[in-house]
């Protein structure tokens, strides 16, 4: 069976400029600028934000503007510097009885991300 190498989500945006600054705050770096697109990648994950001005906006999606759950080494740490940046947490780190420590930050146009670490991993 194959093997998954890298996550690649794709998310429609009113504002790639202004989605790509978001993503850059998270830790990203653009790698790619088609017209109309920004990829953007940090570690295995990749990010392809994708103009579309007549999209709905993902504020308007309810649970479904959850789009990824991204596992780190150090939550903590991440929680930390994405706050100092000024990111929107809409979840603030915790630990979970699930055996995660997690928190939750959104874009400018809604998309929420839940940002977690396995308890007893440390760093």
């Amino acid at each position: 069976m194959a093997t998954i190498l890298q996550n690649h989500y794709v998310l429609a945006v009113h504002d790639v400029r202004v989605s790509s600054e978001f993503f850059v705050s998270l830790g990203f770096r653009i790698t790619s600028e088609p017209p109309g697109w920004v990829f953007l990648e940090k570690d295995n994950c990749m990010i392809m934000l994708g103009e579309c001005t007549g999209s709905i906006p993902a504020s308007k999606l309810g649970d479904h503007s959850y789009f990824s759950y991204l596992r780190v080494d150090d939550a903590r740490g991440y929680y930390d510097e994405v706050r100092a940046k000024g990111v929107r947490i809409t979840s603030p780190i915790a630990d979970r009885p699930w055996g995660m420590r997690e928190f939750g930050v959104e874009s400018p146009e809604g998309h929420r991300i839940m940002v977690g670490q396995l308890l007893g991993e440390s760093r």
